[in-house]
């Protein structure tokens, strides 16, 4: 019997950048579950403040040179990985000039949120699954975690469902509080209008409304097959969404329940999930 495959998608990861919990989840899951028989990749940005020489990332020739069009502007996708012999793991970075060398993640010197979060966004999705095409790796769960990661199920659901990599691929998110970083900034509605000037269509785009915290996950759950609920205190207006869409919810028993995301796993891979 074929191993399950896991795509973990994220904005941070231990110990190459921390900045929530998101970052210790995604760095001690994927582990565990390799460490269960799954077969796993893990694609995360190349923010500046990763120390390349620390971190030993090295670019990865056969998949960088693509380019990534964001508002009708062509970005070239650099293509890097690092190992982790202790978990003995890869994780792949999308690194672009443009977007990720820069001292801050996703606010500058002064606290101000960069302007072009949005598109630093969709630059990270739309290469994500590029990236995992150029593989010629077929994952069974794409498992997205953080705000960074929202039009990953959009893509999935309507640029990605009849190509061979991901035709019958199962879509979880896992919810977060990641208020204190996004707080009452937006990526605002322009975020759906650049969705949709390639690739969607503005109906399909539109339900990630202003580009608001609550907004962006209610954009990125519509598209969801099983949302994780991996946090405490999480936005009670996207919880109520969750309930009127009726989105099947997972809530692990606690922080590193691997069992339970074993058997979800299992299960999501080998049959039709019904949102």
């Amino acid at each position: 019997m074929a191993k399950t495959k896991i795509l973990f998608i994220t904005h941070e990861m231990s110990p190459f950048l921390e900045i929530s919990k998101i970052s210790e989840i995604t760095r001690q899951l994927p582990q565990a579950m390799q460490e269960k028989g799954f077969e796993i990749r893990i694609l995360m940005p190349r923010f500046g403040n990763i120390n390349e020489r620390r971190n030993r990332l090295h670019e990865v020739i056969r998949l960088s040179g693509m380019n990534i069009v964001v508002d009708n502007n062509d970005n070239p996708l650099i293509i890097k990985v690092a190992s982790l012999p202790t978990a003995r793991m890869q994780v792949y970075f999308l690194d672009n000039e443009e977007y990720f060398q820069r001292k801050k993640v996703f606010r500058d010197e002064s606290g101000k949120f960069f302007e072009d979060n949005n598109e630093r966004s969709l630059f990270f999705c739309k290469g994500a699954l590029e990236t995992v095409k150029k593989l010629g790796w077929s994952p069974d769960v794409v498992h997205c975690h953080g705000w960074f990661t929202a039009m990953v199920p959009l893509y999935l659901k309507k640029v990605y469902h009849d190509d061979p990599t991901f035709k019958d691929v199962k879509v979880m998110y896992s919810l977060f509080n990641e208020e204190s970083d996004f707080g009452k900034d937006t990526l605002t509605a322009k975020y759906a209008d650049m969705a949709a000037q390639e690739d969607v269509s503005a109906e399909d785009a539109a339900v990630y409304g202003s580009g608001s915290y609550a907004d962006v996950y209610k954009g990125a759950l519509t598209y969801t097959d099983i949302v994780v609920k991996a946090d405490e205190n999480l936005d009670a207006d996207v919880l109520k969404f969750v309930e009127e869409q009726n989105i099947r919810t997972f809530t692990p028993e606690f922080i590193d329940d691997y069992e339970g995301y074993s058997s979800l796993y299992e299960e999501f891979a080998s049959e039709e999930v019904e949102a």
